[in-house]
């Protein structure tokens, strides 16, 4: 099941300070290039931390060293952009510095661009559901379970020969570009032979 990666989203013509940029330059790159924030790199572009327009509101320093975040969060180009939005969301932040192997800066990635995996029509994600996950990847028929979406929310119900579908049926679904939500009402025809029920979960809400 193809995913949409970071590389296809990220922007490699990047903005970057340096530890010992002045606080007024880094404020000035800030303003004429019309960004919330940048990367802040060492001498050999290794990532040591991100400086924002709220990191300067909060607080005044000689340089960026004073006000920025540090460690920096960052992904590599290869990681599923899904997974790229919830650790966004989990930690915070507006901006995502992307690195290679050697952790030297290749690009940045923002909310804004992340968050447009998450405008898929409702009934496209239907469909790559039943199509690439239900028929495809676990060689079930389309309908084997309801799958109802709405909002990016999906409700998958319905009964499963195994526990073990179950579980491959909800990884794949969350992490699915566009779904926001999992809510699980599924149960297996073999929960009855000791194994836990499926409970519901939900996935990473990322609408705010």
């Amino acid at each position: 099941m193809k995913q949409l990666k970071v590389g296809g989203l990220m922007t490699d013509d990047v903005v970057t300070a340096l530890a010992g940029t002045t606080f007024r330059e880094v404020a000035k790159l800030i303003a004429e290039h019309d960004v919330s924030g940048l990367p802040v790199v060492d001498d050999d572009d290794h990532v040591v931390g991100v400086v924002s327009e709220s990191d300067l509101l909060a607080r005044r320093a000689p340089t960026v060293r004073g006000v920025m975040s540090a460690p920096a969060v960052t992904v590599h180009a290869e990681e599923a952009a899904a997974d790229a939005a919830r650790l966004m969301v989990r930690r915070g932040v507006e901006r995502l510095p992307v690195v290679d192997e050697e952790e030297r800066l290749v690009g940045i990635v923002t909310r804004r661009d992340l968050l447009r995996v998450f405008l898929r029509p409702d009934p496209e994600i239907r469909r790559r559901i039943r199509e690439e996950i239900l028929a495809d990847a676990m060689a079930l028929s389309e309908d084997a379970v309801d799958v109802h979406v709405l909002d990016g929310v999906v409700t998958l119900a319905g009964r499963l020969r195994t526990r073990g579908q179950v579980v491959t049926l909800l990884r794949l679904t969350e992490r699915m570009d566009g779904v926001v939500t999992v809510v699980d009402r599924l149960s297996a025809r073999d929960e009855g032979h000791g194994l836990a029920p499926s409970s519901a979960r939900a996935a990473y809400d990322l609408s705010d």
